[in-house]
């Protein structure tokens, strides 16, 4: 079986194979500030409870603080609904982006089924779990049945080799991108495995799977080891419900026949990757955009915004400053992360090079919120979307790299790795 196969196998209690439809119960349901209230709406048509209020994650991410009176009014929405159903796991004040949040408060375990109203819920596969982003009216229903439906996804295998210590997740995402395409994973699972990527901490692993939907990805799926347990027990999870994990943990056996297709590539002699605008996976080697001017830097997101990144852009920022033609943006992607870069040092080290720190949240991201681009300008950004317009700005271009990339191209003032 692949991955994919034997989560929802193990979880029906039956063995279920790629295009066979499932009716699944969910174990945990998440919504955020900009797809809870359409959520709320579609709930509220088909049941006045919700099916476990402990089973359900709000988070306000997307517009923190409020930036209009409509965000503003859609967040009444969404904390009368979690008064009113008493919703037991809630995260309403700046505590930090959906993705990043579910994991850190330890909400995300191995084998489960988790659906999100947001399309980067596949970050969760980064621990064995089946994540996947679902629309409003979707999540109305399992807000209201705990239930909902799957067609198994084939799966492509991506097997990555190699060491090279100038490579970061986020270059292996993108080379992959590359290598799949926008389209060629659609409705699929893309199964991580290889050397180099149990060598990534589970930052860089959720890095992989957080953009398997940039591929039209069902779900990005790596197996739990070693190193996902260890991040479990970090996030308040006790031992005795790991030891539970580690014992019914799921094995895959690597086997072609099972797979949709194998995507091999070796990181040892690879370059830095930048995806060009305007989608990621018009992805370069670094060498071929080097010395592209940039006005904004973003160091942050769900894709990148960990404490892990933020160590690497401050190492390379320290008691330098920014170039006088660009500017650039850090935000933690959550309150634990702001809380650990501020006792590191790393925040006065970004002021210090000329940065502006922003609450934690999805920030320009979006383009919905703060550092939107105006008429003609480009952005080097670690974020994980790079479409016309994704940063608020039709008029503009947005090139995606690592923290790495990004810190030393706001030194320069263009794209450059040294």
């Amino acid at each position: 079986m692949t991955l994919a196969e034997a989560i929802l196998s193990k979880k029906l209690g039956k063995n279920v194979y790629a295009k066979d439809s499932v009716e699944i119960d969910v174990d945990l349901a998440m919504t955020h500030d900009g797809t809870t209230p359409l959520t709320v709406k579609a709930f509220e048509e088909i049941s006045d409870r919700v099916f476990d209020n402990k089973k359900i994650v709000i988070v306000f991410d997307h517009n923190i603080p409020a930036n209009t009176s409509k965000a503003a009014n859609m967040q009444i929405i969404t904390r009368d609904f979690i008064k009113k159903h008493d919703i037991k796991n809630y995260y309403l004040d700046g505590e930090g982006i959906c993705h990043q949040i579910l994991p850190e408060k330890g909400h995300v375990k191995p084998n489960m089924v988790i659906v999100g109203a947001d399309s980067h819920t596949c970050t969760h596969g980064a621990f064995g779990a089946f994540a996947t982003g679902f629309g409003a009216s979707d999540m109305g229903y399992v807000y209201a049945t705990g239930k909902t439906w799957f067609r198994v996804p084939e799966t492509i295998r991506v097997n990555v080799t190699g060491k090279n210590e100038n490579i970061s997740g986020k270059d292996i995402v993108l080379k992959t991108c590359k290598e799949v395409g926008r389209s060629g994973a659609t409705y699929m699972a893309l199964e991580y495995g290889g050397s180099a990527v149990k060598a990534l901490n589970m930052d860089e692993r959720m890095v992989l799977c957080n953009m398997a939907i940039e591929m039209g990805g069902k779900v990005g799926l790596i197996e739990a080891d070693h190193t996902t347990y260890d991040y479990l027990k970090n996030a308040g999870v006790s031992n005795q419900e790991i030891a539970e994990l580690q014992r019914n943990k799921i094995s895959i056996t690597e086997n072609e026949e099972t797979y949709f297709k194998t995507v091999e590539f070796d990181i040892t002699d690879m370059e830095e990757q930048v995806a060009c605008p305007h989608h990621p996976d018009n992805v370069k080697g670094i060498s071929e955009v080097l010395g592209t001017p940039i006005d904004q830097i973003f160091i942050g997101s769900c894709t990148n915004g960990h404490i892990g990144d933020l160590r690497i852009a401050a190492k390379i920022l320290k008691g330098k400053s920014i170039n006088k033609n660009t500017r650039l943006i850090v935000i933690p992607a959550s309150k634990s992360i702001l809380k650990q870069a501020l006792n590191e040092g790393l925040i006065d080290i970004f002021v210090d090079f000329g940065a502006l720190i922003c609450a934690p949240g999805c920030g320009p991201c979006l383009g919905a919120h703060e550092g939107v681009l105006g008429d003609g300008e480009v952005c080097l950004a670690t974020t994980n979307r790079n479409f016309k317009g994704r940063m608020g700005n039709i008029n503009s271009e947005v090139y995606l790299s690592s923290p790495a990339i990004a810190a030393k191209s706001a030194i320069k003032g263009h794209i450059t790795n040294e």
